[in-house]
């Protein structure tokens, strides 16, 4: 997976796309219309953030660059790709269980905090795709 260029885009399966590492300075993109929301993302080597009508959904560091992501009431699902190691930052439902899958691997049950957010930490190798899938239970 390549850096996305022009920062986020709607893939042909009708997932979402984002994120460029390769970038020095901070770059962003406001007002990105998808399934009827409009997502505003920020990136560069240092942070990738996405949000959505205004509110948080993801954001990492150092920055990474996200495929396929797809989310539904269940479950969020996603490729990540980075330089090194990430710390991931999810907005999801305030204090609810989920089962988190990495690399195709369950690392366990996790709880978000009462703003809802759920901290990941994922081991990327330069080059390499990672599975990431969140399942509420």
């Amino acid at each position: 997976m390549a850096v996305v260029e022009e920062l986020i885009r709607k893939e042909a399966d009708g997932t979402l796309s984002f994120g460029n590492f390769d970038l020095d300075a901070k770059k962003k993109l406001s007002d990105f219309e998808f399934g009827g929301d409009l997502y505003k993302v920020k990136t560069f080597k240092e942070i990738t953030k996405l949000e959505k009508n205004g509110l948080f959904v993801y954001e990492s560091v150092p920055g990474t660059v996200v495929s396929h992501m797809k989310t539904d009431s269940t479950e969020i699902k996603f490729s990540v790709e980075g330089l090194e190691d990430a710390s991931v930052t999810l907005e999801l439902e305030p204090e609810k269980e989920y089962e988190v899958y990495i690399k195709g691997t369950n690392a366990g049950r996790m709880k978000t905090n009462l703003g809802g957010k759920l901290v990941l930490s994922i081991e990327l190798d330069p080059g390499k795709t990672e599975e990431v899938r969140v399942v509420k239970l």
